[in-house]
């Protein structure tokens, strides 16, 4: 997902109301999110579909990670010849 450009991407939630089909336009075609707001605070994030799905997919990837990390700490995990070991065994099944 591109950065938010300042100048172009934190619009007034009042604007957004008067031109929705503009600013969704510009999400799609920039790929990059939008900052409504409201009475100079920021109130909600605009996001094209696909930048979405993809940040959603980093994010369980980012998950499975901890959890693994989390498992190791505690003693849950295995060693990389043993997880190996395994994986070749079944896969000469």
């Amino acid at each position: 997902m591109s950065r938010v450009r300042v100048d172009e991407d934190i619009r007034p939630l009042s604007e957004f109301r008067a031109g929705v089909a503009t600013f969704v336009k510009q999400i799609h075609e920039t790929r990059r999110p939008m900052v409504l707001t409201q009475r100079g605070r920021g109130v909600a994030v605009l996001l094209d579909v696909r930048e979405f799905e993809k940040m959603q997919e980093r994010l369980e990837i980012l998950e499975d990670v901890y959890k693994a990390e989390e498992q190791i700490a505690s003693g849950d995990g295995i060693a990389h010849e043993d997880a190996k070991a395994r994986v070749l065994s079944r896969l000469a099944r």
